[in-house]
């Protein structure tokens, strides 16, 4: 008895390990089979997903039939897994392995079901996804829209992330609605406030004096080294701000760390949503038009462009100043190609003229309303200038209001207390401003009946420009049958001596932004 015993203490501590052994193996099967059974199904929906074109399918009719086909199936397969448990560990195996096959196959005959059944694009309506291009109309564009606004709508902002914000706000109604300059005059009437932070306390103003002091003791003593070290850049005026933003938001972002180093005005760019446009091309775009800037090198028959194409700067057909920025025209086939890129240098406005694509907005600095008129960069000057006011003798919404046939139009906006001020604030104008009507083709109520006593001049700019837009492409349309077909090919020149409205070279950076 006491030898029998024994043996079977044995056999169980022997025999133990083994069956928990056993019991794990199991218990790993059924994780991986729920586990397979969990991504076929996430990948059962995600495929129906995309075969409807990316809109989830409801129930209809020959869909439900297919839905409870793989319920069935599913519960089918649990039901003998749990089954094979009983049997033996090899049994079940192998019966678990030709299950989960059968099971694969029930599936994909199910979604070639669904796939015959459903026909819609694939490349339509996908949510979750940016649209690729931007929607482009195809005609060329011969006139121009421009907006003037004075700069001091920024001192009415708190901190200067707000003021970014506002700035960020202009620049993108300016895209959306293809506007190709933008104007920021003085006023003569900003109030620079202190910028206030939002959280002051003793602890934080000892903080701020300790770096003060670090900062004084890391200057060098040597008069010899003196001059080698750079004062911190001081904040700029208003009007500087908007316009030094506004380039920010245009440039594409491949060129930003060439035209726009660090500065105050720039620290919290970031924050901003961008614009987007077609001149912002990805690197693997083939773009038919791309913004560059001029390299200091030279290839075999003129310079060598950066046109964000990686490791593949662009040799264009002439030899540019480095450091300046220009619009290169490229064949789309040599994207695709090996060896050299070679390209040809346009005029900014050569992808409106073409075919009517979008290229971004110039920014113009002006030092009084009278200079938004006299400093005109087009030839023969604005010939349509609507001004906006909630005193306007006419408005958007009346039955016989258009616009006249134009080739360069500008919008006028005022700052906080409208355009009427800002006349009277500026000396060289000879007019009162009550009088501000005789300065414009239009004079427009955009927004009648208003329900707030004031409307924001970022609100302004939206809302104008949103409510003109369908009578500037009624002129857009005029200009280009007035226009003829072929007009003659000028050639751009370019001259060292007058510099670009962006240039690398960061000298002066409260007159050139």
């Amino acid at each position: 008895k006491k030898k029998n015993f024994g043996s079977v203490v044995y056999c169980v501590w022997f025999l133990a390990p083994i069956k928990e052994h056993i019991q794990e193996t199991v218990k790993m099967e059924d994780r991986e089979a729920r586990r397979k059974r969990k991504e076929d199904a996430k990948h059962l929906k995600r495929k129906r997903i995309e075969d409807s074109g990316g809109i989830r399918p409801r129930s209809k009719d020959g869909e439900d039939q297919n839905v409870t086909k793989e319920t069935k199936n599913v519960s089918s397969t649990t039901q003998e897994d749990h089954s094979a448990k009983s049997g033996s560990f090899k049994n079940s195996r192998n019966d678990s392995r030709t299950q989960n096959n059968n099971n694969n196959n029930n599936i994909n005959n199910n979604r070639k079901k669904n796939s015959r059944q459903t026909n819609a694009p694939r490349g339509k309506h996908r949510f979750g996804r940016v649209m690729e291009r931007v929607p482009c109309r195809n005609k060329p564009r011969f006139s121009t829209l421009s907006i003037a606004l004075p700069g001091s709508v920024v001192s009415n902002c708190q901190t200067r992330e707000l003021k970014t914000q506002l700035v960020g706000q202009i620049a993108r109604a300016a895209a959306v609605y293809h506007v190709d300059e933008i104007i920021v005059f003085d006023d003569k009437l900003s109030t620079e406030r202190p910028e206030r932070a939002f959280y002051s306390s003793r602890h934080n103003r000892d903080r701020r004096q300790e770096a003060s002091r670090r900062q004084e003791d890391n200057k060098p003593k040597d008069k010899d080294n003196e001059q080698q070290y750079e004062e911190p850049r001081k904040r700029s005026d208003p009007h500087t701000f908007m316009a030094r933003v506004l380039q920010y938001c245009e440039c594409p972002q491949y060129l930003r760390r060439f035209f726009f180093p660090m500065h105050p005005d720039l620290q919290f760019a970031g924050l901003l949503s961008p614009i987007d446009a077609p001149h912002h091309v990805r690197a693997e775009e083939s773009s038919r038009y791309r913004e560059g800037v001029v390299l200091d090198k030279k290839g075999a028959k003129g310079s060598l462009v950066n046109c964000g194409i990686r490791s593949r700067p662009v040799e264009i057909d002439k030899v540019l100043t480095a450091g300046i920025r220009c619009t290169v025209k490229l064949d789309p086939k040599v994207y695709g190609s090996p060896g050299k890129i070679f390209g040809t240098v346009v005029s900014p406005s050569a992808p409106r003229e073409e075919n009517g694509t979008y290229c971004g907005y110039s920014t113009r600095l002006a030092d009084s309303i009278n200079a938004v008129f006299d400093e005109c960069p087009f030839e023969g000057g604005y010939d349509l200038k609507i001004g906006t006011s909630e005193r306007g003798d006419q408005s958007v919404d009346d039955e016989s209001f258009s616009l006249p046939n134009f080739r360069h139009s500008l919008v006028l906006f005022g700052g906080v207390a409208g355009i009427e001020e800002c006349v009277d604030a500026d000396e060289s104008m000879k007019i009162a401003g009550s009088e501000s009507r005789k300065l414009f083709d239009e004079w427009i109520n955009i927004c009648p009946f208003q329900g707030s006593r004031t409307i924001r001049t970022e609100e302004a700019v939206l809302i104008s420009l949103a409510r003109l837009s369908p009578f500037v492409a009624r002129n857009a349309e005029k200009a280009v049958n007035a226009v003829p077909s072929k007009s003659k090919e000028v050639d751009v020149e370019f001259s060292d001596e007058s510099p670009s409205d962006e240039s690398s070279d960061d000298n002066d950076d409260d007159s050139s932004t």
